[in-house]
């Protein structure tokens, strides 16, 4: 598979519009990821279900999503990269104007599987493609605005779902994906065909994809359903989490036995891209659980609309498109380790800043951190992600992309779970404590003062408790995630240093 062949149909106008359909495909399915997120109230409203069946929503296209990406390597193999790609695309548009006519709960699940089904394979092989399409000295440019569509998607998701939900109803923030990937799917069969790969008939590893299956699946139904089950004192989440951690000894014994795996672990061989793939890893968990927490945070406390906590959460969009085209630039020229350790680092000084807020500030109070979170992202992601390709040989980047894309949306959906956990747990403590500490005859005589009735003056009471009580622990999290990004950002100086151009070449 010559990866790094430029091909002489693709140039000028035409590679750009390539380069343009493949990034716009990988944007609609990462927008996909959190568009949902602020719309969880309208769709539980809507369907009459629980806010917490309503979360389904999210992790069933994320599991959905994580199961298939790290088949990727394998279905381009067997199919070839711009068939599967294009596959990938006409199901994705299908199943997104199912879920809009979606008219139950247990139907809108179903067809979001379908969606993450289809859509995990667009995000490593529109990676693939533009290392195909363009010349080795443009792959870290390439690989820059691949980077640009996998951040400005999460950032963008949470104020369309807003703006769409409050304006017009839910089922939208699907049918927009109609138009786009009718397009996309048009472009891509005229425009990728001169990509397309060899194909070989590949057996497919049945055992390994069941076990995939079985220990991922059980991962996130213990990470959903563990909260509102009261964790490890109950029985059916014991049993999950012995399923998952059983699923996953035998599966990576089972993948690096077989000679035909379906996920190619020995890529793992290469350190820069296991300690890339590592940092990134813990970085994007980080990152995903702060862009979960904030929205949630801002309407249950602050009484922001769904719409004006998008607006928020986009303040980030403006640093990260000024500094992704800048930073790819920056990696070919500086040691990519010490950009992504820069990054990171900056992101816990962000994150820090977060554990400061308190309950009547201001929009630009909250702001800032959210605009200087903007500049730090891509000169953790893109790096990371250059490191990563850079590092494997040429015909494992179909299966190196698949596995990079697999730990990132594993790492957001747990870091997202697990963050809310802390959050709401936390907050039980803090309010304790500070009914506790609490003298309320001297506010309630206070308030009975100034006109307020018995009942009253306990509600405000009570109110104002919880209020501080989800701050405090909004902080408590913050604090957590800021010494998470601390320690990515010295985990990636265990790397060996690139050779050469990092957008493409081996650094073993």
């Amino acid at each position: 598979m010559k990866t790094q062949t430029p091909f002489a149909e693709l140039s000028g106008g035409r590679l750009l519009l390539a380069a343009f359909v493949i990034a716009l495909s990988n944007f609609m399915v990462v927008l996909d990821t959190t568009i949902a997120n602020v719309s969880v109230p309208h769709i539980t409203g809507n369907l009459a279900v629980s806010s917490s069946q309503g979360t389904w929503v999210i992790t069933s296209y994320a599991v959905a999503e994580a199961i298939c990406v790290p088949l990727t390597g394998w279905l381009a193999g067997r199919f070839g990269t711009v068939r599967v790609f294009v596959f990938g695309l006409i199901g994705f548009t299908i199943f997104s104007f199912l879920c809009g006519l979606a008219t139950s709960l247990e139907m809108l699940v179903f067809f979001r599987i379908g969606q993450g089904l289809c859509g995990g394979p667009l995000m490593p092989l529109s990676q693939t493609l533009l290392m195909r399409i363009f010349p080795p000295e443009k792959h870290a440019q390439a690989m820059g605005l691949w980077a640009m569509t996998t951040v400005i998607g999460p950032i963008l998701g949470p104020i369309l779902g807003g703006l769409i939900s409050d304006n017009l109803s839910w089922h939208w923030i699907f049918f927009i994906n109609i138009p786009v990937g009718i397009v996309c799917t048009l472009a891509a069969i005229r425009l990728l065909s001169v990509a397309e790969t060899k194909t070989e008939k590949l057996r497919i590893d049945a055992i390994g994809l069941g076990l995939l299956v079985l220990w991922i699946g059980a991962l996130q139904l213990m990470l959903d359903l563990g909260h509102e089950r009261d964790w490890f004192n109950n029985s059916s989440i014991i049993i999950l989490a012995l399923v998952a951690a059983v699923g996953f000894i035998v599966f990576m014994i089972w993948e690096l036995t077989e000679k035909h795996p379906v996920v190619n672990l020995y890529v793992f061989r290469h350190r820069g891209f296991a300690v890339s793939v590592l940092a990134l890893a813990f970085g994007f968990g980080s990152f995903f659980g702060s862009i979960v927490l904030i929205p949630q945070w801002l309407q249950i406390n602050l009484g922001y609309t769904a719409t004006w906590a998008g607006y928020l959460t986009a303040t980030m969009g403006f640093g990260s498109l000024t500094m992704s085209p800048i930073v790819a630039k920056l990696s070919t020229k500086y040691d990519p380790r010490a950009l992504a350790s820069f990054g990171l680092a900056l992101l816990g000084v962000v994150t820090l800043m977060r554990a400061f807020w308190v309950t009547d500030a201001d929009f630009m109070a909250l702001a800032w951190p959210q605009i200087l979170q903007g500049f730090a992202v891509p000169f953790f992601f893109i790096p990371l992600s250059n490191i990563a390709m850079g590092s494997v040989l040429p015909q494992e980047m179909a299966s190196a992309a698949g596995l990079m894309n697999f730990l990132r949306t594993m790492a957001g959906a747990i870091g997202a779970s697990i963050a809310v956990t802390i959050w709401d747990d936390h907050a039980k403590v803090a309010r304790s404590e500070m009914v506790n500490n609490l003298h309320p005859q001297e506010v309630q005589n206070s308030l009975l003062q100034n006109g307020f009735s018995p009942d009253a003056t306990l509600g405000v009471i009570a109110n104002l408790v919880d209020k501080e009580a989800i701050t405090m622990s909004a902080n408590h999290v913050f604090m957590l995630l800021a010494i998470v990004f601390v320690f990515a950002s010295a985990l990636i100086w265990l790397s060996p240093k690139p050779k050469g151009n990092t957008g493409g070449m081996p650094t073993h």
